[in-house]
């Protein structure tokens, strides 16, 4: 069994006709993820990367028994495929693009812990199981099957810690990217409670960055309910305040979302801090994780 996505999960891809859409699913379906069809209003009937491609989310979930989507839709139109999508009875979104309103992804948060739905993004290279699949844009050659949770902020980054856990054979049991904007569907609490619980995961990755509360949050969680060895990369040390640094979310204002508020937070909670990325392989040593 893997985090999110397990030998159950059946992918729909939303926007499946779209350039990025389709370049995406066949990566996702080359990676073996488990896609059995797409969704473009309109255009149901055709096939893409012999896929079926569908009118509706309703549709899909009737004819392929689809539990999972990931999407690739244009971000004025995401709120009303996210209610949709939520309405067939699908339990796991991933929502790849960026530049969604603020006020969208609220209602479509809301609407989510209502629904007891599962999603993650805005703004996330999305979710990949080593040996299970992927839902997202993660490049799969870097990362290797094992026990160490990698949750991000940034995808490049994340990529960048699996790449160099994997050359050392040491394997990932998951990696979530949890979204970049201000406000997110899923908090960074949230994921760390389902690698704690996992049997498979030995240890947790944080790579955060600067900006927003998330890490904060995350030291709380860590400090009560983690048993699990935690440590902790935060990106932006030379950020200047008030000024966004890539990411919507990666913005200083005032004391709160520093790198320092962020770094004691965590190391009061009993986490590592990394000042590298290569430094996590002594932080896998010292904690005898292969």
């Amino acid at each position: 069994m893997g985090i999110l996505i397990d030998d159950a999960t059946r992918v729909i891809v939303q926007g499946i006709t779209g350039k990025i859409g389709s370049t995406q699913t066949r990566w996702m379906l080359r990676y073996g993820t488990p896609v059995v069809g797409g969704i473009t209003p309109g255009k149901g009937g055709t096939i893409v990367e012999g896929l079926p491609v569908f009118d509706s989310v309703a549709e899909a979930v009737k004819q392929t028994g689809a539990n999972a989507s990931v999407f690739f839709v244009p971000a004025a139109f995401v709120l009303d495929a996210f209610y949709e999508t939520v309405d067939a009875g699908i339990k796991l979104i991933v929502i790849v693009p960026e530049h969604i309103p603020v006020n969208d992804v609220m209602r479509m948060r809301a609407y989510a812990a209502a629904e007891g739905v599962f999603a993650l993004g805005p703004t996330t290279p999305g979710i990949l199981v080593p040996g299970k699949g992927k839902m997202g844009i993660m490049p799969g050659a870097l990362f290797a099957p094992g026990r160490v949770g990698i949750i991000s902020r940034s995808g490049t980054l994340s990529y960048e810690f699996a790449g160099i856990l994997s050359e050392k054979k040491i394997g990932q049991s998951a990696v979530i990217g949890m979204g970049a904007d201000p406000v997110i569907l899923t908090n960074l609490p949230d994921i760390l409670s389902l690698f704690e619980a996992d049997k498979g995961t030995d240890a947790v990755i944080i790579v955060g960055e600067v900006g927003g509360t998330q890490e904060e949050k995350a030291a709380e969680f860590i400090a009560e309910k983690m048993k699990k060895p935690v440590a902790a990369y935060i990106a932006g040390r030379l950020s200047p305040q008030g000024k966004r640094m890539g990411h919507a979310g990666a913005i200083v204002r005032g004391a709160a979302g520093t790198v320092a508020s962020k770094c004691e937070a965590l190391q009061t909670a009993g986490a590592t801090l990394l000042k590298s990325p290569i430094e996590v392989l002594d932080w896998a040593v010292n904690n005898d994780i292969r």
